[in-house]
């Protein structure tokens, strides 16, 4: 039983077995103009996922973060989550991972009524179309290569978009550094640039703010220190 939702296809495989070694495909789905199944089966001790694109592809131009989510049907929290930056290509057309069954008996909501739901979505082509201009000047040939800026791309920008308390000044210099090794491979990555300097603001403001708030914290502790002394004097003259 399969459903698209927007950018993300649901398949709820019925009657699964963890100890069944069949495969089970889905039906075939699109997700950004390309075609893809998957497949599920297990060897008694791993759950192997996978994630394919179809018979006669064109495929996609950039590397694509995949996304696979084995849903915990009781405890949805508690789902599993595996994700990779994949170059799919002629040589490489299919990318999976593997969880222990154990993993997924022990929970006991993996597998409900015999149902394995499993979500699957890819991330990197939103962002070339929000930002198409992003890689125009990008020319580096080598697949290895390309994979490996485009991983770097998308981990600055999940650096970048975390909530501001959860980075430090050091990690904002490192995302600087980031950025200018992404220029200097031909990326345009303004946006990008944009929201840095936003955040270095904030943080910078933030610190400002620390600083005040021990400023004041340390005048109240004096504040306090004379208050007690005055009230010990008062005491006395009475």
């Amino acid at each position: 039983m399969e459903k698209q939702v927007g950018e993300k296809f649901v398949s709820v495989i019925q009657n699964f077995s963890f100890v069944n070694s069949e495969k089970c495909y889905s039906d075939p789905f699109a997700i950004r103009g390309f075609k893809w199944r998957l497949l599920a089966e297990c060897d008694l001790v791993v759950l192997h996922l996978y994630m394919c694109i179809t018979d006669c592809p064109p495929f996609p131009s950039e590397a694509v973060k995949v996304r696979l989510t084995i849903v915990n049907q009781l405890c949805e929290y508690r789902s599993i989550l595996k994700e990779s930056d994949h170059w799919f290509d002629e040589k490489s057309p299919t990318w999976g991972c593997a969880i222990p069954t154990q993993i997924l008996e022990e929970d006991g909501g993996f597998l409900v009524n015999g149902d394995l739901k499993i979500v699957a979505e890819d991330r990197v082509r939103l962002i070339f179309e929000r930002h198409p201009e992003a890689a125009v000047e990008f020319r580096a040939k080598n697949q290895h290569l390309r994979t490996t800026y485009i991983i770097f791309l998308l981990s600055l920008i999940e650096t970048l978009y975390q909530p501001l308390q959860e980075l430090s000044s050091e990690d904002l210099v490192e995302a600087d550094i980031a950025l200018t090794y992404l220029k200097d491979a031909g990326f345009k990555v303004d946006w990008l640039e944009n929201k840095l300097d936003l955040l270095k603001a904030r943080k910078e403001k933030e610190k400002a703010c620390e600083v005040r708030v021990q400023e004041m914290e340390v005048q109240l502790h004096d504040l306090k220190h004379k208050f007690e002394i005055e009230k010990a004097e008062l005491v006395v003259c009475n």
